[in-house]
């Protein structure tokens, strides 16, 4: 996947979740992100991953964002791994 169509899914991801009642207010409260920040760095690849990071920690988050955009369900992880701060991941 290329980055720009990355940041496309990821700015979708950033709209649900905004929309998202119950799911809002944990993205907000596990990263640290105000309402203004969403707003204001929306077109930072860097804060774009962390949204997938935090879309991608629960399978049932993943099926219901695919589901609403018509995504398959390993688009959100293919999406992250085209962001910054993917490039080096290491299991060991």
């Amino acid at each position: 996947m290329k980055p720009e169509q990355a940041e496309t899914l990821a700015l979708r991801a950033l709209a649900w979740l905004a929309g998202n009642d119950e799911l809002c207010p944990i993205f907000m409260g596990s990263t640290g992100t105000s309402v203004d920040d969403m707003r204001e760095r929306a077109a930072d690849p860097t804060f774009l991953a962390s949204v997938l990071e935090f879309l991608t920690m629960d399978d049932a988050w993943v099926v219901a964002f695919c589901d609403a955009h018509a995504y398959a369900y390993e688009e959100p992880l293919r999406a992250r791994y085209a962001l910054p701060g993917a490039e080096q991941v290491h299991w060991t």
